[in-house]
């Protein structure tokens, strides 16, 4: 085998040309979320958002999520249960299960399993199934809070509480917390009908952290795509958080009023930020950007209202049209985020990044992501995990405020 060449020899043959560049790579360390990776390991000690409680039926429903199939369904007694597909029989699908009382019923030879796995019946057994007390299929817990069913896959004896988030737990008359889960929400149009979002993750995470873009894509490059305030060119502090990273973004307008835009990224895959109108107050949104596998994700919002929301469709044209509306041409000209977040690839190539000063909030989010990554590799317990009732509250500290 060749050695690589060094980067003086490169510039040397290459004259600056992108020939003979190296192999660009991605950072696998922040990128790989199945099991037995360092960051799988690393995201299987939270909870995460797996469906919307009105996807857990009677009906096998297929999920997949950290890069791992399995079937979701909800049994008579209204409980939900997450179980391996392959029924440990014989390994055909339980998606083909028929639904009872007391869980799942495998279709090939009618072994039944309750939501934590337990074989209760083997109906083709002497005495159906003598053995069946200690056979189990593979199975994960599961809560449901706010409308959704979170799922937890990592060890059972390091299982944290479920997260409680303020604004949810403290409603006013009137509010209601609605949720929906969509691929389109990553296109700012709910017309677009797709299972996931094709790219990884952290392309769409590490975002939630990065002002700039706001001015640059939303304001001044696509023109005008949020609101008219984010033409102005913010003054931006970065600053750690003990679940996740802060930034304030100060915009000075023309009115003389000045507006600290906080934003708040939450480990390991969730945001709060605040609206794109700019309307002052506290966040009232918590976004998740759940990794399905390397290559795709789906995300989970919840938020407090007083009605429910509407079909999420955000003008992306100078004359109004949405994403589903336009023309590769037009996509071209006024590209949003997901053109640019999937316009790095299924997996960003971190190899060809140069972070500068602006990238700052990005750089404390990966930062921070490989701590808590080595923490968890040497037995410790990632920070945002709580094991103490009263301590699983999350406070939203973002919001549009007016500091004058």
């Amino acid at each position: 085998m060749s050695k690589p060449l060094s980067t003086p020899e490169l510039e040397s043959r290459g004259n600056g040309t992108a020939y003979g560049r190296p192999p660009p790579h991605s950072d696998d360390l922040l990128v790989r979320v199945g099991p037995y990776t360092p960051c799988g390991e690393y995201l299987r000690r939270y909870w995460h958002p797996l469906a919307l409680s009105s996807d857990a039926t009677a009906s096998p429903r297929r999920v997949r999520i950290l890069g791992e199939d399995l079937i979701l369904f909800r049994d008579g007694k209204g409980r939900p249960g997450l179980l391996y597909p392959r029924c440990m029989h014989r390994g055909t699908t339980l998606y083909y299960g028929h639904i009872e009382n007391r869980g799942i019923r495998c279709c090939y030879h009618g072994w039944l399993f309750d939501v934590e796995g337990n074989c209760l019946e083997q109906p083709c057994e002497p005495n159906g199934g003598v053995g069946r007390a200690s056979a189990r299929q593979p199975w994960y817990p599961v809560e449901e809070r706010y409308g959704i069913v979170f799922a937890y896959l990592g060890p059972k004896d390091k299982m944290p509480l479920l997260p409680r988030y303020d604004i949810f737990e403290n409603l006013k008359e009137g509010e209601s917390i609605y949720v929906h889960s969509a691929a389109g929400t990553a296109y700012g149009d709910h017309k677009v009908q797709a299972e996931t979002v094709p790219y990884n993750w952290l392309q769409a995470w590490e975002n939630t952290m990065d002002p700039y873009h706001v001015w640059v894509l939303h304001s001044t490059f696509s023109g005008l795509q949020f609101a008219e305030g984010f033409k102005v060119m913010p003054k931006v502090q970065f600053e750690d958080h003990k679940v996740g990273v802060v930034y304030h973004a100060y915009r000075d307008f023309e009115d003389g009023r000045s507006m600290d835009r906080t934003s708040f990224t939450i480990l390991p895959c969730a945001a709060a930020f605040p609206s794109i109108e700019l309307t002052p107050g506290k966040s009232n949104v918590v976004v998740w950007f759940r990794p399905v596998d390397d290559r795709s994700f789906l995300p989970f919002i919840a938020e407090v209202r007083t009605k429910p929301m509407g079909s999420l469709a955000i003008p992306m044209t100078p004359d109004g049209k949405t994403w589903s509306e336009m023309t590769e041409e037009e996509h071209q000209k006024f590209p949003g985020d997901f053109e640019a977040q999937s316009g790095q690839g299924e997996i960003n190539l971190h190899s060809d990044e140069h972070l500068v000063k602006s990238d700052a909030g990005v750089a404390k989010l990966r930062r921070m992501m490989k701590q808590q990554i080595k923490i968890v590799q040497e037995g410790g317990d990632p920070a945002g995990t709580a094991f103490k009732p009263g301590e699983e509250i999350i406070e939203i500290v973002s919001g549009n405020f007016f500091v004058k």
